[in-house]
């Protein structure tokens, strides 16, 4: 079935109030009235509290505070939020990479085109590397990449691939109870992500649990009862790897 989203269904109900403040505001201005054509009408933002995404403010703020704890001397980024990368590139310089370039200049950041099923890189070759709420969507078709079942374990293989021994991969997923909801994501049992990335070594888990919630530095097992979390991963390959 085709999922219909309701904050434009919300918005209606807030036309009456609209209208109302239309109305106030052409009797208390002093210049030309207001035109029906320059109406930008926002229906969304009369709520209490200022409203966000906590899987997106939480990763942010994570992997932020883990850069800047131990500053790696250069980072890649693949697909991630550009919100996001804009402000690590202020003090890590930052490679963004993404199958759709993005088309932006910044002291501190270089953008270059890739496909993370088929990454640029020398193996063992990156020390830092991070990829956010990014390896779900692979193989579903969502953002024009081809239809295919194995696209997050091609994903996963391929980080763990160019990750230099000793260095570290950031990863965020959505975590819960397993599945696949076409053609925007899967969600994953921790279980899953961790023997996926079966060569690398957990370094910590944090969390966002179903209801928002943050969770540093927590046990994988606190998302064993979650529908929809979202689960960050703090990986690193050991320093006597060996690349078959």
């Amino acid at each position: 079935m085709m999922a219909i989203h309701p904050r434009p269904l919300i918005g209606l109900a807030y036309l009456p109030r609209f209208f109302r403040h239309w109305v106030r505001f052409n009797k208390l201005h002093q210049g030309d009235r207001l035109k029906v054509a320059d109406a930008y009408p926002n229906l969304y933002d009369w709520v209490a509290s200022t409203p966000f995404d906590p899987h997106y403010f939480y990763q942010a703020a994570w992997l932020a505070r883990q850069l800047a704890g131990t500053p790696p001397v250069r980072h890649l980024d693949i697909g991630s939020d550009v919100k996001l990368i804009a402000t690590l590139s202020a003090f890590v310089p930052t490679e963004f990479m993404d199958f759709r370039p993005l088309d932006a200049a910044l002291t501190g950041l270089e953008c270059t085109r890739g496909d993370i099923l088929a990454l640029p890189m020398e193996d063992d070759s990156v020390k830092s590397v991070s990829c956010l709420h990014v390896v779900e969507h692979i193989g579903l078709g969502r953002y024009g990449d081809p239809i295919d079942p194995e696209g997050s374990r091609k994903a996963i293989a391929e980080l763990q691939r160019v990750l230099a021994p000793g260095g570290r991969l950031f990863l965020s997923v959505p975590v819960g109870r397993e599945r696949i909801c076409f053609n925007a994501h899967r969600v994953f049992a921790t279980k899953t992500i961790l023997a996926l990335l079966g060569k690398l070594s957990l370094v910590s888990f944090s969390l966002v649990d179903d209801a928002g919630r943050y969770w540093p530095d927590c046990s994988t097992d606190r998302a064993n009862d979650q529908d929809y979390g979202c689960g960050m991963f703090v990986l690193e390959k050991p320093r006597n790897h060996q690349s078959p």
